[in-house]
């Protein structure tokens, strides 16, 4: 089949980022289809012409729509309505395609795969990143009420027009059946872990030396996006229960729009056993994990949060690192009832310190954890396993009956 990608944030493994789409598409060429991949970057590449290019076999189309985590709240809005505008366009002028896979967030990317489907015929399946428009919502940045009616009624729509909808974890595929979307309408196939990118080795002490780190320190490690949903405030907060403790160092690596206020709060706190690394493609952020001695998964303390699939549990799964997550929901049952992490409660960040000393007084522990996630990395959440569990999806979708379902 000849498949239209539609990501805003498409990023390959040379970036900094999540790259569920790229290796999603590669599987998809592997099984024989064809995919152009639509979506957004404030720098083309240098050998892109007329905004293309061709990246392992992937078509990408960039579309010159910056967009970034430090963002204020209206100019991502504006991001998010002007790439659903001009893709949509393209989906009705460009040449047929047989399929169309838009995933989200934001929400938005939907509008185009909804007009191909209404005014081409053009099927869609959907993927689920996070549950939009509840997100927004219960982090305060949607409060309108009528704009919130409007971003639940795109939902639904967008979610009864799909042939299929992939959703990235229990929760959320729990949250798109509560709109009345039948079960054998949804998949749920998480993020995935890559082995090949992060694995356990022996520790760089040049890289250590480098960034200025403690050669013997217990390094506590969290990596990824660095904004308000991340609950980086209850780390910092449990740092400073630490900061006393001189051989325990806060790793933080990557960016976001909340990374200034996060460095101004270690000022003021004279935190020095916090460090920011910065933002890294894939092959130096998996040194970096290398390095840790745990890595931490947390989120603000809201329930639509807990239903996260975040990329860093399933890269510290791969690294085979002891994880400690902070949300009550299917991570929380994931690293407990496979003995690779601990729960720390969201509300009392001494309870994450009491969690990091508890490990870094069980160095066999750590070993064993790490063992155990290396383990469930390989054997469930092997990123060629759920590439070809997704591709299967596409394959055995039905392109006869389209008239079944009205917009």
């Amino acid at each position: 089949m000849r498949i239209l990608y539609i990501h805003q944030y498409f990023i390959t493994p040379k970036e900094p980022g999540g790259t569920r789409s790229y290796w999603i598409s590669r599987k998809l060429i592997e099984h024989g289809h064809e995919v152009t991949m639509l979506t957004s970057s404030a720098t083309v590449p240098k050998n892109a012409s007329k905004g293309k290019v061709n990246i392992d076999g992937i078509d990408v189309i960039y579309l010159n729509i910056p967009y970034h985590g430090s963002m204020p709240i209206k100019q991502r809005f504006i991001a998010f309505i002007k790439f659903a505008l001009i893709t949509t366009k393209h989906v009705l002028t460009s040449g047929k395609f047989d399929l169309i896979i838009a995933t989200s967030t934001p929400l938005t990317v939907g509008i185009p795969a909804l007009a191909g489907s209404i005014f081409k015929g053009i099927p869609y399946l959907f993927e689920v990143r996070d549950l939009w428009p509840e997100v927004p919502i219960q982090m305060g940045g949607l409060q309108n009420k009528q704009a919130i009616k409007l971003a639940q009624w795109l939902e639904y729509k967008i979610y009864k027009r799909a042939k299929h909808i992939i959703a990235l974890s229990p929760g959320m595929k729990d949250g798109v059946l509560s709109t009345g979307i039948p079960e054998d309408k949804v998949t749920m196939i998480p993020n995935m872990s890559k082995p090949d990118a992060f694995w356990p080795r022996e520790k760089d002490s040049g890289l250590i030396e480098r960034l200025g780190l403690q050669k013997n320190s217990f390094k506590v490690t969290y990596f990824g996006a660095l904004g308000l949903a991340n609950g980086l405030d209850y780390i910092l907060d449990a740092a400073e229960i630490l900061k006393d403790e001189r051989d325990i160092e806060f790793l933080f690596s990557g960016g976001g729009g909340a990374e200034q206020e996060f460095k101004d709060q270690c000022e003021e706190r004279k935190l020095t056993n916090v460090h920011f690394l910065g933002n890294f493609p894939m092959n130096i952020l998996s040194e970096i994990v290398n390095l840790a001695d745990v890595t931490l998964v947390t989120f603000m303390n809201l329930p639509i949060l807990a239903t996260n699939s975040p990329n860093k549990l399933f890269d510290s799964l791969s690294a085979g690192k002891p994880i400690i997550v902070n949300s009550n929901g299917w991570t929380k049952s994931l690293v407990e009832e496979n003995k690779c992490g601990l729960y720390a409660d969201p509300l009392d960040p001494s309870d994450l310190a009491n969690k990091i000393h508890y490990l870094k007084d069980r160095p066999q522990l750590c070993i064993e954890m790490g063992i155990n996630s290396r383990r469930l990395a390989l054997e469930e959440y092997d990123q060629d396993i759920l590439c070809t569990k997704f591709a299967k999806v596409v394959d055995s979708l039905d392109m006869t009956d389209m008239t079944a379902v009205t917009p």
